[in-house]
């Protein structure tokens, strides 16, 4: 079977590209397609994520193009993965970010199943293309499903006011006998 995907940049402007691919096909396939349709050099790693029909994903659900784990074989790769084991018709979507410095963030939705392959034609496929990439990833507005109490994650600390009022007041650091110690 044939899945055509439309890739959507997070940017304020539409910037997508429509690709078909065939669902035996690996995540890397995928990401190598999304690579070169967007023109990216590939020297970056990126990493596909499952999501919700609502577009909620967990960074810590990623599926990475390299094993990144301390145990080799420990966390499988994009190669291990094939389109049709994750998408179908009742998982139609997967957030994909590439260069994980950048953040360059895209939203795939599958759009269409098609049982043939169109003669001729060799996939995967670039169909389809909407807008110029800006220079530079932008900063996304969207993280998927992370709550207010979950930024922090393990750094949060139990400091509270109370905590900070040694800093309150006309203390001065000369008390402390730091010129002292100054060499």
């Amino acid at each position: 079977m044939i899945y055509k995907f439309r890739a959507i940049l997070d940017a304020e402007e539409d910037i997508f590209r429509d690709i078909a691919i065939e669902s035996d096909n690996s995540l890397e396939d995928l990401h190598n397609a999304l690579i070169n349709a967007f023109g990216f050099d590939g020297t970056e790693v990126g990493a596909f994520y499952t999501c919700a029909n609502d577009w909620s994903w967990h960074e810590e659900d990623g599926i990475p193009l390299f094993d990144t784990g301390d145990i080799p074989g420990e966390i499988k790769t994009m190669a291990e993965y094939r389109l049709d084991d994750l998408v179908h018709e009742q998982n139609t979507k997967l957030v994909y970010v590439y260069d994980l410095f950048s953040m360059w963030t895209f939203f795939l939705e599958l759009a269409a199943i098609e049982n043939d392959k169109q003669i001729g034609e060799t996939y995967p496929a670039l169909l389809f293309s909407h807008g110029e990439l800006p220079a530079e990833a932008l900063q996304s507005g969207f993280r998927g499903d992370l709550s207010e109490e979950d930024m922090f994650g393990e750094f949060e600390d139990d400091l509270d006011d109370e905590d900070y009022d040694m800093f309150d007041g006309d203390d001065s650091f000369e008390d402390m006998g730091f010129e002292e110690n100054w060499n």
